[in-house]
């Protein structure tokens, strides 16, 4: 599929606690339920794009309330499994808020996405100005307190923008951080809001276990 498709003016949602999807990042998953599966049948047959978007703790998860912002990605590898799985492949368009759900006969919901809040997500990333050892020191002192292991490497080669957006989408960090990190405005400020997420870890690690 193209990655100059048009974005849907009508967005089917995949909603998902704990997961971000970010402007040219990846996001692999693994789909078994009937609707979703319908879903992407619905989807490969049209444009190609799906809503990633956060849902709200404590609401039913039956049909669970909504974060206000997600992120569209465009479907780049499907393969279905011989137990009748998606396992897909997502690379995150754009950001959008969530303007209104439609009322539809599909199993799945679907909903009018705003993306003019997010023009810049169509562009390149741009690299913020930013102190790379400082950010490096804070990601090694968090990982040694969660006993995390990093490819050091790769981290200090990757592009700071880069390299912030893998964290914001990976790095486990609760829902709560990752629709904060998703939400910020661009490449700095979601640099900022990382340091200080890391920060704040890493001070309340040594006052005991990190919730």
């Amino acid at each position: 599929m193209s990655q100059n498709l048009p974005l849907p003016d009508q967005l089917p949602l995949f909603p998902l606690g704990g997961a971000i999807l970010l402007p040219g990042e990846i996001l692999p998953l693994n789909v078994f339920e009937p609707r979703y599966l319908n879903m992407l049948d619905d989807v490969r047959r049209g444009g190609g794009h799906i809503g990633i978007i956060q849902t709200r703790p404590g609401s039913d998860p039956g049909h669970p309330e909504l974060a206000m912002i997600g992120g569209v990605g465009r479907l780049k590898q499907c393969q279905e499994t011989e137990d009748g799985r998606y396992l897909i492949t997502l690379v995150g368009v754009s950001r959008f808020r969530l303007e209104r759900e439609i009322a539809t006969k599909t199993p799945y919901r679907v909903a009018e996405p705003d993306y003019t809040p997010f023009r810049d997500d169509l562009l390149p990333r741009r690299e913020p100005d930013a102190d790379r050892e400082r950010l490096l020191q804070l990601l090694q002192a968090w990982f040694q307190a969660e006993q995390l292991t990093a490819d050091w490497r790769s981290l200090r080669d990757a592009p700071i923008a880069v390299l912030v957006d893998q964290l914001s989408m990976n790095a486990p960090f609760p829902a709560r951080d990752r629709q904060a990190l998703l939400e910020a405005p661009d490449s700095a400020a979601r640099l900022d809001l990382m340091q200080a997420l890391l920060a704040a870890r890493i001070a309340g690690s040594a006052d005991g276990p990190i919730q």
